[in-house]
């Protein structure tokens, strides 16, 4: 059962190991993809520090766009072509993409002008893309590869979890 707890942690990596807990016990026993996103979207909003949006983009087949999933923060771009922005680079490479300026990064899309810094996941099963997970902060170089390592384990936690 989940039971919000703060998080104390000495290290980036022990913080994520302990969000990666609270998720589990959040997600546990629920397989739906809009339940489990939208907690986790919020999970990580209450406690990931120094962001102003977190939240999916949904891969959609047919229309090959990533369309606006579960989120917390201002209003966002509700479509995003495969391969443009960060979100769309990350979905199209299925690999995980941390830009510690959004402003040097080609092809940025500015939903929110104040985000200067994003860390993008893809949530990939099998060869199957899901989505990208997408967190932005107001900071420049607020993410680094440890936030990259952390986040790559909340995803696992979520496709452990959801049936999409």
């Amino acid at each position: 059962m989940f039971e919000e707890k703060s998080i104390t942690a000495q290290t980036k990596a022990e913080f994520y190991d302990i969000l990666k807990g609270q998720l589990h016990h959040l997600l546990e026993g629920e397989a739906n993809s809009i339940a489990n996103l939208s907690n986790t979207a919020a999970l990580l909003n209450l406690h990931v520090q120094d962001i102003n949006w977190v939240g999916f983009y949904l891969w959609q087949p047919a229309d090959e766009q990533l369309v606006l999933g579960p989120f917390q923060g201002k209003p966002a771009c509700i479509r995003i072509a495969l391969g443009k922005g960060v979100c769309g680079t990350a979905a199209k490479e299925r690999e995980s993409v941390v830009v510690a300026d959004v402003l040097t990064f080609n092809g940025h899309i500015a939903c929110d002008p104040v985000s200067r810094s994003e860390v993008v996941i893809p949530l990939v099963v099998g060869d199957e893309l899901i989505g990208v997970l997408d967190i932005d902060s107001p900071l420049p170089g607020r993410f680094d590869e440890a936030d990259k390592a952390g986040l790559e384990q909340v995803v696992q936690v979520i496709l452990q979890h959801t049936k999409f």
